[in-house]
């Protein structure tokens, strides 16, 4: 006579409360480059903080996610559900940013990284590598890769690579009247006052951060 099994059986099939939770986690990270807190998680998702604490501690018993202790950004994916492998798409990484030379001519592009399909498709997208600390409050460290939709506007508060003197630099646009300003995310930096004689040119809108990889090449910067 067999013996009924003792205890239930771990189910690893993902439900679609916790699909759209780890989908929440993948978007958050892939735009701002370092996953949500418990408090950002359950305010997207429009559940209560325990409801939050708890999706993820599913995923994570699943093997989706994987939680540092002591961390308030200590989620990570290290899976995804088979039939939801996000399609990633090749970016170009641009050596260079000029006046008057086309961003991705050949000679500019010295590498590639992957971003999801979804970034790269709403516009033509580059990547720079950026140098310095004065967007860290934005969730951008120096040698961090931003992902840029190319486009000459912006919209006031918009993270913006610009051309200003020649450099490509990554600031948050300030626009009130015919004042501008391209603005720090870090204290210790001053707003950078733009007039009408300066030659400020919009390269584009930062739409992702990706932080350093091995699927890249030696790319470019951009001075923060």
């Amino acid at each position: 006579m067999s013996q009924r099994p003792r205890g239930r059986r771990p189910v690893q099939e993902i439900t679609e409360p916790q699909r759209r939770t780890l989908k929440e986690i993948r978007l958050f990270t892939n735009r701002r480059g370092f996953p949500p807190t418990m408090k950002e998680l359950a305010d997207i998702l429009g559940i209560s903080h325990a409801s939050a604490h708890g999706q993820v501690s599913q995923l994570v018993r699943k093997g989706y996610l994987k939680r540092e202790p002591r961390k308030a950004r200590g989620i990570a994916i290290v899976r995804e559900p088979e039939d939801d492998i996000p399609d990633l798409v090749a970016v170009p990484i641009v050596g260079r940013v000029a006046a008057g030379q086309p961003i991705l001519a050949e000679e500019n592009i010295v590498g590639k990284v992957l971003v999801e399909g979804g970034i790269a498709r709403a516009g033509r997208c580059f990547a720079l590598e950026v140098t310095g600390d004065s967007m860290v409050d934005a969730g951008i460290r120096e040698r961090d890769l931003v992902v840029v939709r190319q486009q000459p506007v912006a919209e006031n508060g918009d993270i913006v690579v610009a051309l200003l003197e020649d450099e490509a630099t990554v600031k948050r646009l300030y626009i009130r009247g015919e004042r501008i300003e391209l603005r720090p995310e870090n204290p210790k930096h001053r707003p950078i006052p733009v007039g009408p004689d300066d030659g400020l040119r919009i390269i584009g809108k930062v739409v992702a951060v990706r932080r350093p990889g091995s699927e890249t090449q030696t790319p470019g910067t951009a001075w923060l």
